[in-house]
């Protein structure tokens, strides 16, 4: 089907818009918004209302394409070599246990019973062998999206990451196992395991030294122009969408090429061009909408016969089986962390792009006897893991206290608000703080309070008539100094006799970033905290809130030191 311009924006728009609704009703359900976005595609798609029919989403594949391309290249930019180093035995180790394992559960549960209802030992054991090939991968788009989303970080996230990266290619070459042992027990065209082999190695290296070559060129381009982001932006996407065009035409694989752009520009690029993968980042979350709503409007639930439906709950529940078993015994062969062990199977469960296109692969390699069924089965089990698995991953990350680590001091400032600020247990909002005085007060006693936190500035309080309890003004320690000057009567001097009138007040629910850049704004160190009654609840001094976001950041530092000790 061709779509005019008319006709793919009013499709774009419909995606875009209905999948960032659905997905932030999920979110505020406490359910990843992937889901939601699925979901939406599924009520628009062939399972649903048919906005989106097979044909319309067949012309919209370009956007799974380039939003795969993304996810693989954001992927490869968390492939660290010192990351690999430190955990690539592990990585290993976990990532045949997770691949290989599945295989052999799903193949025998489904082999078995394939031959209940078959009686064909033949067909039997390549209904096995094919299926427990297939769900080995594990999709990367899905799970990603969620460690973005509660922003990750840890052993957990730097596993899963790196399991997400590799296990495709052990599916490959399961796939090619598997299906040159099928051709000939089926009577089909028998294709030798060498000439399968070398097609995958092509596929595989192919698309590794087209991605190495293209993040070489992108270094190239990038360390000179990295002070205008416009066009960091625009050769950075530019060099993933050729790459992932050269990558269509020489039948390589777009995702496995643009993670390696993303691996060398992480590990040998210049350190100045790192400021790229965040604006990359900031241009992904329309692309990502459109993807997982196209994922959803693919989806078939309306197909599944009483046989494909048996078959589809084994292959769910043995690969789920399969992966957790191995995940788990190659996580303790290694010594993975305890968090890495316990929850890692949580975070395996999707499949999507790999799974489907080798679903394809054997529709047409035995397009006369399983394929049909093979690809009918795929899809019903997408339908379901693609559900469950996010909600899967964020309940494993949050049970091994990964969620809210990836962030930065500008993350923090973000979600802070002004009565979150605390200096050395003295919260900063209470009635009875000590930047807090009375108008009667005397410079004396209000010395005196110096011994008790760290301010400069006061907050002046009326003590008689209607401005009683209100705020009247506000002393620095400037005031204070001018005072003793004058000697034994400065002490004396009462606090309504020095304060001046507040500078700037900002209310105890405004944000941090808003009430930060009142500094700016005022060219002011302390601002003047309210109530809506005008009460005033004490200072806010810029060193405070400096202080209180090094902290943090020193203590998500400290909680992931121990975590990956």
């Amino acid at each position: 089907m061709t779509l005019n311009g008319t006709q793919f924006m009013l499709l774009v728009g419909i995606m875009m818009f209905f999948g960032s609704f659905g997905g932030r009703i999920f979110q505020k359900l406490k359910i990843p918004q992937v889901v939601g976005y699925i979901v939406i595609g599924i009520i628009i798609g062939v399972s649903g209302f048919l906005i989106l029919g097979k044909e319309t989403v067949a012309a919209l594949n370009p956007i799974s394409t380039a939003s795969l391309t993304l996810i693989g290249f954001l992927v490869g930019a968390e492939l660290k070599i010192e990351v690999i180093k430190k955990y690539g035995k592990q990585f290993v180790g976990i990532l045949l246990g997770e691949s290989i394992t599945p295989f052999f559960v799903v193949g025998i549960l489904t082999g078995t019973v394939t031959y209940l209802f078959t009686k064909s030992t033949a067909q039997s054991v390549s209904f096995g062998l094919i299926l427990g090939a297939i769900c080995a991968a594990t999709a990367p788009a899905a799970t990603t999206d969620v460690l973005k989303e509660y922003r990750t970080k840890g052993p957990l996230t730097t596993t899963i990451l790196g399991i997400v990266a590799m296990d495709d290619a052990v599916a490959l070459i399961l796939y090619a196992i598997a299906a040159t042992i099928s051709a000939p027990l089926l009577g089909g065209h028998s294709v030798s395991l060498l000439s399968q082999l070398g097609a995958i190695a092509y596929d595989i290296f192919g698309s590794v030294a087209l991605g190495l070559g293209f993040g070489f060129i992108l270094n190239l381009i990038l360390k000179n122009i990295m002070h205008n982001e416009d066009r960091v932006l625009g050769f950075s996407l530019g060099t993933l969408f050729l790459c992932t065009g050269i990558c269509n035409a020489l039948n390589l694989d777009n995702i496995l090429s643009a993670m390696f752009i993303g691996f060398f520009m992480t590990n040998f690029a210049h350190k100045k061009t790192n400021a790229m993968f965040k604006l990359v980042e900031k241009f992904t979350p329309p692309v990502y909408v459109l993807f997982f709503v196209t994922v959803g409007a693919k989806l078939n639930i309306w197909i599944v016969t009483p046989f494909i439906a048996i078959i589809a709950l084994l292959y769910v529940g043995g690969r789920t089986l399969g992966k957790t078993i191995g995940s788990r015994l190659g996580a303790r062969l290694t010594n993975a962390p305890k968090s890495v062990r316990k929850y890692l199977p949580y975070c395996l469960l999707s499949q999507a792009g790999v799974a489907i296109g080798l679903s394809i692969a054997a529709g047409n390699d035995f397009q006369d006897s399983i394929g049909p069924q093979i690809m009918l089965i795929i899809t019903a089990t997408t339908f379901i893991v693609q559900i469950l698995g996010p909600i899967c991953v964020k309940y494993g990350v949050s049970k091994a206290g990964e969620v809210g680590l990836n962030v930065t001091a500008e993350d923090l400032m973000k979600t802070a608000k002004v009565s979150d600020i605390s200096i050395k247990g003295h919260v900063l909002c209470r009635p009875n703080s000590y930047t807090i005085v009375n108008d009667t007060d005397t410079v004396g006693n209000i010395i005196k309070n110096f011994t008790h936190h760290e301010n400069t500035n006061y907050e002046v309080r009326g003590n008689d008539g209607a401005e009683e309890g209100k705020l009247v003004g506000q002393i620095s320690t400037e005031h204070l100094k001018e005072a003793m000057q004058i000697g034994e009567m400065g002490e004396n001097l009462l606090a309504m006799d020095l304060m001046e009138k507040p500078t700037v007040t900002c209310p105890v629910t405004a944000s941090l970033p808003d009430a930060y850049q009142l500094f700016s704004d005022y060219d002011t160190d302390a601002i003047c905290i309210i109530n809506e009654q005008n009460d005033p609840l004490g200072m806010l001094e810029k060193f405070a809130v400096d202080h209180y976001i090094h902290s943090k950041i020193v203590e998500l530092e400290h909680k992931l030191a121990k975590m990956e000790g």
